[in-house]
């Protein structure tokens, strides 16, 4: 699947740069949670390698995953919109190198440039209605009588 959401489709080179001279460079084994849906959201990530699922806890049900990000893709939109509390969860499910960025500090330098903040912001906004989506497709999948029909 080609992402719109990743590092290199959503932002331009020159603001790239500028927020990979804020990353650190982080390594999680496979079965870490990142971060569990309704915490506070204080960082995010860019995938370097390997593959992070995203989940959602469904009353009832185990945690249904909705989606498998890998290579370039951010992890973590829920930073950047108050209050700033993860609406999914996200385990490692292979060994995972990735930048890992501050929020707090990103929002700064979104404040203090504009044209940063705005291309963020639409970066974001991309992820968010891509995740929303995929949300969709797989709890039809998982809980409609017929599915999502996308198939």
């Amino acid at each position: 699947m080609t992402s719109t959401t990743t590092l290199t489709a959503g932002l331009p080179v020159a603001h790239r740069e500028g927020l990979l001279r804020h990353a650190r460079e982080v390594s999680f084994a496979a079965g870490v949670r990142l971060f569990e849906e309704g915490r506070r959201a204080d960082r995010f990530w860019i995938v370097r390698t390997g593959t992070v699922a995203l989940d959602l806890q469904v009353p009832g049900h185990r945690a249904a995953v909705i989606e498998s990000l890998g290579h370039g893709e951010l992890i973590g939109w829920s930073w950047h919109y108050p209050p700033c509390v993860w609406h999914l969860g996200a385990e490692t499910t292979s060994p995972v190198r990735a930048w890992e960025f501050d929020a707090e500090a990103v929002r700064a330098l979104c404040a203090e440039d504009p044209e940063f903040g705005r291309v963020i912001a639409v970066w974001v906004g991309r992820v968010v209605a891509q995740r929303l989506h995929a949300t969709r497709v797989r709890l039809l999948d998982l809980y409609a009588p017929y599915g999502s029909g996308s198939r």
